[in-house]
């Protein structure tokens, strides 16, 4: 995931030489400041209100001037009401009480509410981010313009930290490759190895997977705090706080989950409409939607992917200790699933080692996909809690195995 933030700072202090550079100190400053930042406070009005739209509630007041607006604001912090403009009928205005004085802006509506580019499904969300970049704008205006001035995102930030720790763990990965390759080489000598085995060695360095694109950025509203990941500042406001990638580079693809709502949106989707269904970045902006209701959709099969006639064959196979006899028990295995459960899976370990290859950007490694898809294609025909719990880490395993040997398993 790559996100970034055009309203985001952080309380750490950064030197400006690169040569000087001290890892940045985390703090809560943006944070607190949100937390800090007045609650909207709806003025409602008293009477029943002639031609008031039908898209506002009670705290439309009808034609009112502007003294009027701010007596019934009463100088109160996050105090709001909407009104109609005296000179403008049919235009309306947001007159909000912040910084002792009352602001007035003119309000627009589309299917949503919005005094600029963001859109609201509701007035109290408006004012809710409208108040909170309101306060931090003016409690920290000077490390704004800093940040502006002096772009260093490179030099900091938490995802730097965490691609060195990815990069550090690939590169041990291939150090000990090699040293499994000159084991192997040795072995071999004296041992004959299987052509499944035989296959995936030679195939291990002649596939060459080059799979960059380009970012697929969209805005997006994030759950919860959340700091840029390039830049390690908090990314504040209440909705649409910044933008990320929402194709094979967001982090957490597959791990993170999307909203239970619309991940049943989707499914009703293709249940009513089946190949026709929608699901565009346009439609679902959010890829972990679309994750979502794949896991959904596997989970709810009544038959797995990974029927429940080779279910034991597949954990007996888990459970051998030599990887090169694993590994051909793992294809004796897949050789008895039914042709649609077969080419399905081989499908699906396709796209997921694409996923793998990723990794720099979506930390999402075959380990890891395995823990996600483990129980989601595989279920133990015994319905039991035990048996499900004690069989967790060969589900894993076996996905595991499938992915990093997709191209010579299927």
């Amino acid at each position: 995931m790559a996100a970034s933030s055009n309203s985001s700072l952080s309380g750490s202090s950064v030197s400006s030489d690169a040569e000087e550079y001290q890892p940045p100190i985390w703090k809560s400053y943006l944070y607190q400041l949100q937390q800090e930042a007045p609650r909207p406070k709806r003025i409602i009005c008293a009477g029943e209100v002639e031609n008031r739209p039908k898209y506002y509630g009670r705290e439309f007041h009808g034609i009112i001037s502007r003294e009027q607006a701010d007596e019934l604001l009463g100088g109160v912090e996050g105090a709001y009401i909407l009104r109609e403009s005296q000179r403008q009928p049919g235009c309306y205005t947001l007159a909000l009480r912040f910084g002792n004085q009352t602001l007035n802006y003119r309000l627009f509506y589309d299917g949503k509410h919005f005094v600029g580019e963001k859109r609201f499904e509701s007035i109290h969300d408006l004012v809710t981010d409208g108040l909170i970049t309101l306060y931090i704008e003016t409690k920290a205006s000077e490390y704004i313009s800093k940040m502006t001035t002096n772009p260093i995102y490179e030099h900091i930030g938490y995802a730097t930290l965490l691609r060195e720790k990815v990069s550090r763990r690939l590169s041990r990965s291939k150090n000990e490759s090699r040293k499994t390759s000159v084991t192997n080489e040795e072995h071999t000598a004296v041992e004959k190895i299987s052509s499944l085995v035989r296959r995936a060695a030679l195939t291990h360095n002649d596939n060459h997977f080059n799979y960059e694109k380009t970012h697929n950025f969209k805005v997006h509203t994030f759950r919860g705090p959340h700091w840029c990941e390039y830049c390690a500042n908090f990314m504040w406001g209440l909705i649409a706080q910044g933008v990320r990638c929402s194709g094979l580079k967001s982090e957490g693809l597959y791990r993170v989950s999307g909203f239970t709502e619309h991940i049943e949106d989707v499914k009703m989707a293709f249940d009513r409409d089946g190949e026709k269904a929608d699901i565009s970045a346009n439609i679902y902006p959010d890829i972990n939607i679309i994750t979502g209701a794949l896991k959904l959709y596997f989970r709810d099969l009544p038959i797995p992917v990974i029927t429940y006639d080779t279910y034991p064959k597949f954990i007996e196979a888990a459970k051998i200790s030599n990887a090169d006899e694993r590994l051909e028990a793992v294809h004796d295995v897949l050789m008895l699933l039914p042709p649609a459960h077969y080419e399905t899976l081989r499908y699906l370990m396709i796209h997921l080692k694409k996923v793998t290859l990723n990794e720099k950007d979506n930390l999402m490694n075959a380990e890891n996909l395995g823990i996600v898809f483990g129980p989601t294609l595989m279920r133990s025909p015994e319905d039991s809690t035990l048996t499900t719990l004690h069989d967790m880490r060969y589900q894993k395993l076996i996905v595991q195995i499938l992915i990093e040997n997709e191209d010579v398993l299927f």
